[in-house]
């Protein structure tokens, strides 16, 4: 484990999280819950692949795991997608 591995990044890279939630309401309670870390810059749903995915962008250091524990408090599970190095 690594500070990247285990943190999401200030910057314009963010960190992708794929989720079982399906449908709108509930990409936007999981982006609600998120949204209330502090440093949290952005959340942005993607809707049109499955399963689900989303981007957090922040402008602080936030662990990885305090992400999943809201996402998990709005009833849905959050999985960090690795890094591909190009």
């Amino acid at each position: 484990m690594s500070l990247i591995d285990d943190n999401v990044i200030p910057g314009n890279d963010g960190r992708i999280f794929g989720t079982n939630a399906v449908n709108k309401k509930d990409l936007l309670a999981i982006k609600t819950a998120i949204q209330e870390l502090n440093g949290i810059k952005d959340v942005v749903l993607n809707h049109a692949i499955f399963p689900r995915e989303f981007t957090v962008y922040t402008i602080n250091l936030i662990a990885i795991t305090d992400i999943q524990k809201k996402v998990r408090q709005a009833g849905f599970h959050a999985i960090p997608k690795e890094e591909i190095d190009v």
